[in-house]
């Protein structure tokens, strides 16, 4: 059974399948500079996992989108490491891509298994 969360007419920002979290693109263009929308955006989708059962020790798959990848990625790479579990990484893509608003630097794309309480 497929379940939608969070719809608004255009999109639902999860889509659950099989004990699998798909989340939609997100973006946090409340601050400025790529390390704080990163952190800013990273915390988003963590609490976005948790309200739907899962952690960031089960993302299976993440998508980058980076506005300007030859300056902000290695900037986004320190935030990203730090967040990330060693041991939990997830497969990940990073690309450059236009954004859908100007002052917006980062996008971020996720999968994700739902916790399994039995073994988590």
């Amino acid at each position: 059974m497929i379940q939608r969360y969070e719809c608004n007419g255009r999109l639902a920002r999860v889509v659950e399948y099989n004990g699998i979290l798909y989340l939609t693109g997100r973006t946090c263009g409340e601050y400025e500079g790529i390390q704080n929308q990163t952190r800013g955006l990273l915390k988003i989708l963590e609490d976005t996992l948790e309200k739907y059962g899962s952690d960031k020790c089960h993302i299976l798959k993440a998508q980058i989108f980076l506005k300007d990848i030859k300056r902000d990625f290695q900037a986004m790479n320190e935030v990203w490491e730090s967040w990330v579990i060693p041991g939990y990484e997830p497969a990940r893509a990073t690309v450059q891509a236009a954004m859908a608003r100007e002052h917006l630097l980062i996008e971020i794309v996720m999968t994700a298994a739902k916790c399994d309480s039995k073994k988590s």
